[in-house]
């Protein structure tokens, strides 16, 4: 099991994340280019005290992100409120990657379109989306529970 941001627009969101993959064990990839700068610097910041126990994975692009995923077997799981299947009803697997588009504005609809499962989080009728990190913590919990994952 893996979280995945496409090119994140907000650092916080990216701190939040790893906290998240670090509670959970789980490793954090980021594909660049993200809409703030990715120094190392600014990772320690972003992290506070959970950066080292993080496994974070940076891919410089989309193509190397889907031929890294591909040549490990594992399913890209893309969450999006353009989705047609709600994630009540989908069954996770363990080489599952779970992927989460940008803040501002998702993925590309090619990427949309390429990646082998799509779902949604069930949300109010008068709502638009959560905050992405609040999506990841759902999609990843409901994840590893259903795959056994949880500790």
């Amino acid at each position: 099991m893996q979280i995945t941001l496409f090119q994140p627009d907000i650092a916080h969101n990216l701190g939040a994340a790893m906290r998240l993959c670090a509670c959970f064990g789980v490793p954090l990839a980021i594909i660049e280019p993200c809409g703030f700068p990715l120094t190392t610097k600014a990772l320690r910041r972003t992290a506070m005290d959970y950066g080292a126990q993080v496994d974070l994975i940076r891919h410089k692009t989309w193509k190397d992100f889907a031929a890294s995923e591909s040549d490990a077997g594992n399913r890209i799981v893309l969450l999006s409120t353009k989705a047609a299947a709600p994630i009540t009803g989908f069954k996770f697997q363990p080489n599952d990657t779970l992927l989460f588009g940008r803040e501002s504005a998702g993925v590309p609809d090619e990427i949309h379109n390429t990646v082998q499962e799509r779902i949604y989080i069930p949300l109010s009728p008068d709502t638009r989306s959560l905050n992405l990190v609040s999506s990841a913590s759902i999609a990843l919990f409901e994840a590893l529970r259903q795959t056994g994952g949880l500790r």
